[in-house]
């Protein structure tokens, strides 16, 4: 298969501020914020619980918040206990619940690469067979990739040139 006409620049002729990840990292870079989307991913919907279970600072936790809703990643519900206010729960929307693998490979890796020596302090099981589950690199043909496989980045119809005056 031959790339397109126009898909030969250079990596580092591209402009990196329409690269995909440097835009999830715009939303996920801050400190705390993948914590707060692993809580949220495993059922804890409560401020107060939050900040509890992740021992975050609540003006913290606040901000974290509202970037990821304002991202369209959580959303809010009011509930109310009796004799109590108003307050707000918080859920994944769909484009948070598909930062899963996200978690999964950041998770792998740290099982791979900063074990303790006792071993993953979790373990994701599919709930249909009990099985851990892992994560599989394939292309879109479905050939799984190994580890030793080389994968070559092509621009895609995003790209852009780097603005001019960046040359290394």
């Amino acid at each position: 298969m031959t790339e397109p006409a126009g898909t030969t620049l250079p990596w580092r002729e591209l402009d990196s501020g329409t690269c995909s990840i440097a835009r999830t990292m715009a939303v996920l870079g801050e400190p705390w914020t993948v914590l707060v989307v692993r809580d949220l991913l495993h059922g804890v919907r409560r401020f107060d619980e939050l900040v509890a279970h992740l021992g975050i600072a609540r003006t913290v936790l606040a901000r974290r918040l509202a970037v990821l809703v304002d991202a369209g990643l959580v959303e809010t519900s009011e509930y109310r206990e009796p004799g109590r206010r108003t307050r707000r729960e918080y859920r994944l929307t769909r484009a948070g619940r598909d930062l899963r693998p996200v978690l999964l490979a950041l998770m792998a890796w740290g099982d791979a690469h900063l074990d303790s020596g006792a071993g993953p302090p979790v373990v994701e099981r599919h709930e249909g067979c009990g099985a851990p589950v892992r994560l599989v690199e394939e292309c879109a043909e479905g050939h799984r990739l190994a580890a030793s496989d080389r994968v070559r980045s092509t621009p895609g119809p995003g790209a852009r040139p780097a603005p001019v005056g960046t040359d290394l």
